[in-house]
């Protein structure tokens, strides 16, 4: 998978390099190519924002830089093309896995209060939200995204199990788990987890994974109802 990233803060991307998706991107099991909106701009001093017409608070991306780089990024439009935007289809374990399908993304990150409507009915194919809430850039939702991407990348993790146990797989919250030793501070390990009965142990983390997720999310419950 080749992915592409449009933003005004490239060296933020240095926290996407560390721990398990470093030594990916060393592997080349994906790559991550950083593009510098602000390299784009024929402003003499680089400027890349502007007022919005008919008044508001903030300043907006203006459209020519952004045009510029996702053209220089992307010139056949190669790749599914994303704005991080609250106005977005909040992100989702369906919709990560339906994004691992795509063999080349682009991320564009907006900054200030956004970017010209312009850029978004001409170049993007979508918008994508991590929340409900608003940051002051699209760049932490974009690395939380390659995140999520990253983990479902053949070789990046070193069990396909690790992504089809886990919170969400199933669309459950995931069970209760415990390493050594096997009583902590007078808290021992469910007998069951040590019984050596797999056939009862996949039991109770089903059980488990209904009560938490039925305390936690039972908006998910009502999802698979």
């Amino acid at each position: 998978m080749r992915i592409k990233v449009l933003t005004l803060f490239p060296e933020a991307y240095q926290g996407v390099k560390v721990g398990i998706l470093q030594k990916a991107l060393e592997a080349e099991k994906f790559s991550l190519e950083l593009y510098n909106i602000r390299d784009y701009s024929e402003d003499k001093h680089k400027k890349c924002d502007d007022y919005p017409f008919g008044g508001g608070a903030g300043m907006l991306m203006t459209p020519q830089p952004i045009y510029d780089c996702i053209m220089a990024a992307d010139p056949d439009h190669i790749c599914k093309r994303i704005y991080l935007s609250p106005k977005g289809e909040t992100l989702s374990q369906k919709k990560v896995i339906s994004l691992t399908e795509e063999s080349d993304l682009l991320f564009l990150c907006g900054s200030y209060e956004g970017v010209d409507q312009r850029i978004l009915d001409t170049c993007i194919d979508e918008e994508l939200s991590i929340g409900d809430y608003v940051l002051t850039s699209g760049d932490l939702p974009c690395m939380v995204t390659i995140n999520a991407i990253a983990r479902y990348v053949d070789g990046v993790l070193g069990s396909e199990q690790s992504t089809e146990e886990e919170s969400f797989s199933e669309g459950l919250l995931e069970y209760p788990q415990y390493t050594r030793p096997q009583e902590f501070h007078g808290m021992k390990v469910p007998d069951v987890l040590v019984s050596g009965n797999h056939a009862e142990v996949a039991k109770w983390r089903k059980e488990r994974q209904l009560e938490i997720t039925r305390k936690l999310r039972p908006d998910l419950l009502k999802k698979e109802e």
